[in-house]
Parts: C-alpha cells; structure tokens; sequence
C-alpha cells in the first residue's frame, strides 16, 4: 500500500468509524407506538452516554384549513370529522358549534341536549379506548414487559377474557348510541347550524337508559380496576409521582358557571402553575390568549400563552406553556359536575398532593374520573324528558362572517374557528387541536424522560417504551395536530454528506 492509498484507507476509516461512532450516539425510536398518527423520537446521547437532547418529531402533515377554503360552511362538521377516525365526534361537534356561532342561531333545547348525550357517550368510550388498549397496557402488562405482550392481547391474558368481553361490549354499545343519531360513528351526520339532525323516538327511550346505566357501571368498575392495578401497586405510584414524569406549567379546559368540568360547552379557564386563576374566556376570544411557535424539527405547531409570549420550553412561574387533556380539565376546574365523578376528583386530589397535580402520568387516572362524569350526565340526560322532544332546530337567518366553536376533545379544548363570505362559502379556516395545545408539553415530557431514565448507554426496549409512555399520557393524535396555516410550514432540509458534514440547506420560510 502506497502512501497515497494509505492516506485514503485511514480517512475512509476515520468516516467509518465517526458514522458508528455516531449511530452509537443517537437512538431512534420509530415508529412511536399505540397513539392516532404517526411519529418518531430521536435521542442524542452525549460523550458519556447521557442524553443531551431528545426530540418528537411528526413527519405527517394535512392540510385541511387550505382545502377547505371555497367549500359551504354548512359541509365543514363533514370535512373536518375525516380528519381522525379516532376523534371525529369532537371534530363534528365542534364544526357545528362554530357553525352555530357564525349564523348567530341557538339551538333548540332538545338539539342541545341530544348533542350532549351524544358527545358524553364520545368521551365516555374513546377514553375506555385509551383505558384499556392505547395507555393501558404499560400498567397492566408493565411498562418493561416484552413488546408482544405490550398489547390488547397482552391486557386480555393478563384481565381474563371476561373483562375484555365486558369492555368490547359496553364500547359497542356506547357507539351504538352514537350511531342511532349520527348514522355512523365514524363520521357522524348530525349536527346542524342551530340543531340536530334526528331526534329521539320516545319508544327507544328504555333502550336507551338501560344503556346509560350500563356505562355508568363501567365507568365506576374501569375505577376499580385502575385502583387494584394502579393506584394499589407502590411502584407504579412512585412512577407516576416522580420527577421525571412531572412538569410545573399551566393549565386550560372549559368549565361552566360553577367552574366544574364540561366537555361540551362554557368558557376557557386557565390556571398557572401554582394553581391560581390567569384567564377566563369565551372561545371568540381564544386569539387574544393563544398563538403557536414553530421549531425547525416538527411540522407540529407549539402553542403558548399569548400574552406572556414565548418563554421557551420553560417551567414553574415563567412558563407560558399550558397543557389541556384530563389532567388539565382536573387542574383548571373547581369540581366535577356530578356527584360521583365529584368523590372521584377529590380522591384524586387527595392523593396526589392537593390541586394542582404536575404528574403527567396522573392523566391516565384523571381520565378514569371523567368517565364516570361522561356516563353519569348520559344517565341524567336520559331521565330528562325534554330529550325525546320533536324541536330539534331553530333556523339560522343570520348573515354569516365568522364563527368559532369550541369543545372538550378527549385529549383536550378543540378550537374550530371559520370565516365566510356573505355566500357562506369558507375563506378562511383554522383548527387548533388538542395535541397542538399540548405539544409543548409534551415535547418536554419526552425530552425530561429521556434524560431521567437513560444513563450511560444503559438502554434496555423497556426503557425506551417507558420515554414512549411521556408522551402515550396525553392520548395524542399527531394526525389532527399537523395542520397548516395558510398551507405551508416553515421548513429547513439539511443535506449531509457521508462524514457528517452539512453540504446544503434548503429553507421555505
């Protein structure tokens, strides 16, 4: 080997071994798992093998806002519910609030109340989706059980076929009820500016409430389960309580005149991280108290609160990040709005330390305490006899411009926000979902878990699943939160070269 040869032999080993060198450094966990969307997490680790920084990153994009654009108002609770199959009610209900408010009409008493049976039956079984079979099996498994077991199938071997029929069937029963009204519950038809589609027949009542009464039951036995498997277990508890899952910023959720929970209606209230009260609001005014920060790695955005602008991915009083989702309807209400769903919140409370909670993984019991709200307000909602009334829809005589509607998605406040010409025809749309407003929280979560349970290269599947679990709390859904704002995303392409080196950069700002 001559000089010359040698000199390049030793370079292309040099490359060799600083690209392994590299890869050593940098752990990839893709595709995330058991969440609506598609994601990835990048972990860099430092010389020692610590992490430096990790990142979520969501690849996927939709552009619902843009091709919306021209299309009636009226067609907006259909377009958008085809956003998530997972969370197309929220989607639909919220279209046909803002649609309400951009025809200046009300509904009917007995349009409110169907829409509001129909949207607690929606809460009550996705979050028994996420229960059982999305969050579920890191508890009832265990969070470092081998992958295979980490599944529906894993949660059946370890519950017994039993429960697993019981929560097959009261889920389809649920969405059955969903689908007497919407057709469908996938992609529901019902919600109209100023009513409902289809109402109630009074002969179908029984029916009905026998349902009801069997969510309940559910809800209260998903409660006992949670304490048996959870709440019961010392090392579970000192998980969730622990510092690496728990992150002091502020909250947000809709609450109504008493400041208790509401999934379907009220104002926005925003506590800090101490607890104390910073903001209460009507949805007309979400622009004065939120807007979304970009980074060059997500094509999600980063909401924040507006007056208090971009702090960063800061905690305790200097925050302006906030999280919606259970946890934070929990922190951001004074109570439950039912009475069991009430005993519920204070047991919460109680035993996490008194209000408000940081613990992100306290969201997975937070949900189980909205379940019994959701079934017990589907029960009393039933035992009404307005429901089954044949008003179902004031029209709308109203000029439209603007309309905004909001509601309580499963995993957090859904803003749907529409503009029109005097035709009604949309020329300008924007959604700002669940997931948006928790992406800044959740993007520490995964970063702080990351950093707390991987330490000199001692990297194990079941510790990785565990960094999945920061983010798995939030039940998020990266295919609702990638939208864009007027059709295009800040973006930067890096191009590197095979030794690391960065060659081009291509930005569209």
């Amino acid at each position: 080997m001559n000089a010359a040869t040698e000199s390049v032999w030793n370079e292309a080993q040099r490359r060799s071994a600083a690209g392994a060198l590299a890869e050593r450094r940098r752990i990839t966990i893709d595709p995330v798992t058991r969440l609506e969307g598609h994601g990835k997490i990048d972990i860099y680790l430092d010389a020692a093998g610590n992490v430096e920084r990790a990142y979520l990153q969501i690849p996927e994009l939709r552009g619902f806002e843009v091709f919306s654009i021209g299309r009636p108002a009226e067609d907006m609770p259909q377009i958008t519910s085809r956003i998530c199959g997972v969370c197309p009610t929220a989607h639909h209900m919220a279209a046909t609030k803002a649609l309400d408010d951009l025809y200046q009409v009300k509904p009917t008493p007995t349009a409110r109340k169907i829409r509001e049976l129909v949207y607690n039956a929606f809460i009550l079984e996705d979050h028994a989706l996420h229960v059982f079979i999305l969050g579920g099996p890191d508890f009832i498994v265990g969070p470092q059980a081998p992958a295979a077991e980490r599944n529906i199938t894993g949660v059946i071997a370890k519950v017994g076929a039993d429960v697993a029929m019981r929560v097959i069937s009261m889920r389809r029963r649920v969405r059955e009820l969903i689908s007497y009204f919407g057709g469908k519950v996938i992609h529901p038809v019902l919600g109209l500016p100023g009513g409902v589609a289809k109402g109630l027949n009074p002969a179908d009542l029984p029916r009905l409430r026998e349902t009801a009464r069997d969510a309940l039951e559910f809800a209260l036995f998903t409660d006992q389960v949670f304490h048996d498997i959870v709440l019961k277990n010392p090392d579970y508890m000192k998980l969730i309580t622990s510092d690496t899952f728990t992150h002091r910023t502020c909250y947000m959720g809709l609450v109504d005149e008493s400041n208790r929970v509401n999934f379907y209606d009220g104002e926005l209230r925003v506590v800090d991280a101490t607890g104390s009260q910073y903001a209460k609001f009507p949805a007309q005014r979400y622009r004065e108290f939120i807007a979304e920060h970009v980074e060059p790695w997500s094509y999600m955005k980063f909401c924040y609160l507006k007056p208090l602008g971009w702090q960063g991915f800061s905690e305790e009083r200097q925050t302006s990040v906030y999280s919606v989702a259970p946890l934070a309807r929990l922190n951001a209400s004074d109570g439950m709005a039912t009475p069991r769903a009430q005993r519920a919140y204070e047991e919460f409370f109680a035993t996490l330390g008194g209000k408000p909670v940081h613990h992100t993984l306290a969201n997975h019991w937070a949900r189980v305490v909205e379940m019994i709200q959701a079934a017990e307000s589907m029960v009393a909602l039933l035992e009404d006899p307005g429901i089954a009334g044949s008003d179902l829809r004031t029209l709308p005589l109203g000029k439209p411009s603007v309309g905004i509607g909001v509601v309580e998605a499963p995993r957090g406040t859904l803003f749907h926000h529409f503009e029109t010409d005097a035709r009604g025809l949309i020329t300008k749309a924007n959604l700002i979902v669940a997931t948006q407003n928790n992406a800044a929280r959740i993007a520490m979560s995964v970063e702080k878990a990351a950093k707390g349970l991987i330490r000199a290269n001692q990297v194990s599947e079941g510790l990785l699943n565990m960094v999945e679990m920061a983010f798995r709390a939030y039940d998020p859904c990266f295919g609702c939160a990638t939208h864009s704002l007027p059709g295009h995303l800040p973006l930067k392409v890096s191009i590197l070269g095979h030794d690391g080196r960065l060659v081009r950069e291509l930005t569209q700002e």
